[in-house]
């Protein structure tokens, strides 16, 4: 049972650090990093660097949340933490 916890622990971590991974190249990455190259490209009439700054890692933040309950409640079906419903 202890080695059972340790694995969903670990996967747990790894689901977390890998989506904190893409927030990080979605706002500080695309927003600042990035910006300049990105702003060549135009998206809604703006430049993909400025809509990310301004907008684009708000709605990477929201998808994130979204896939990370899918992903935590696949990982809780996965070492029966939940029901299969």
């Amino acid at each position: 049972m202890e080695e059972n916890k340790k694995k969903y622990w670990r996967a747990n971590l790894k689901i977390i650090f890998s989506l904190l991974l893409v927030w990080f190249l979605a706002s500080f990455g695309f927003g600042i990093l990035f910006s300049e190259r990105l702003d060549e490209i135009q998206f809604g009439g703006f430049k993909l660097g400025f809509w990310f700054a301004q907008q684009g890692s708000i709605y990477v933040f929201v998808v994130i949340i979204f896939l990370y309950v899918w992903l935590m409640k696949r990982l809780d079906r996965k070492f029966s933490l939940l029901d299969k419903s």
